[in-house]
């Protein structure tokens, strides 16, 4: 196969396997889900959705958010890791988002990429699924099988990201960056497959016998 037709036979079977792709962060609304991101870095989002109810049910909003101590969100989202700057960036993101956007988060790549502690995956993702912007976030799993499936010879995220989204409709971005994350997370894992194990690799690559080193972002 071309790697055109390793894109288009990956994002059809995907559609297949994953015809619903619910976000896998708890959250109510666009300034719920940017924290709850924010939380995800380096942290699992069965952790981030098991801390976020009593973040939340303390505060919920930016406004609500800036009158509490950092030393209180620090103990309260410890066990996502990275507490002391996870805490200081929320805390200082919701001042910001009060003070220049009137307490709404704006839906726009450069001002949330210019808000403490969000980065351009973070702001892809509360683009994509706050707002429907079309983006295309990547993270360690979908950087990880865009190599194993050789849709991207990327050395980091971004450049996975600019050639992912060559190869994809940009109609489909927002629902296939989740598919992966899903197919990644149950199927092609880091340890369980070495791009010869999982149904998606076999398909892709019949012949292949030996494993893929792949390199982190």
């Amino acid at each position: 196969m071309t790697r055109a037709e390793r894109a288009a036979h990956v994002d059809r079977r995907l559609a297949e396997l994953y015809p619903r792709t619910p976000v896998p962060l708890d959250h109510r609304d666009p300034y719920t889900l940017l924290v709850a991101v924010l939380l995800s870095a380096q942290c699992t989002d069965a952790r981030v959705n098991q801390v976020t109810p009593a973040l939340f049910a303390r505060a919920a909003t930016p406004e609500a958010m800036a009158a509490v101590p950092i030393d209180e969100i620090r103990a309260i989202i410890r066990p996502c890791g990275l507490s002391p700057r996870k805490s200081k960036a929320i805390a200082e993101l919701s001042r910001r988002l009060v003070a220049e956007h009137g307490g709404g988060v704006p839906a726009d790549f450069a001002a949330l990429e210019a808000l403490p502690g969000v980065g351009h995956k973070t702001a892809s993702v509360v683009m994509a699924q706050a707002f429907g912007v079309p983006a295309f976030p990547v993270d360690t799993h979908i950087h990880r099988l865009a190599q194993r499936w050789k849709l991207s010879s990327g050395r980091n995220v971004a450049e996975t990201e600019r050639d992912l989204k060559r190869l994809f409709p940009e109609e489909r971005w927002n629902q296939l960056h989740l598919q992966i994350i899903f197919y990644g997370r149950e199927h092609c894992t880091a340890r369980g497959c070495d791009g010869t194990v999982c149904l998606l690799c076999r398909e892709l690559f019949p012949r292949r016998r030996t494993g893929v080193a792949t390199k982190r972002a």
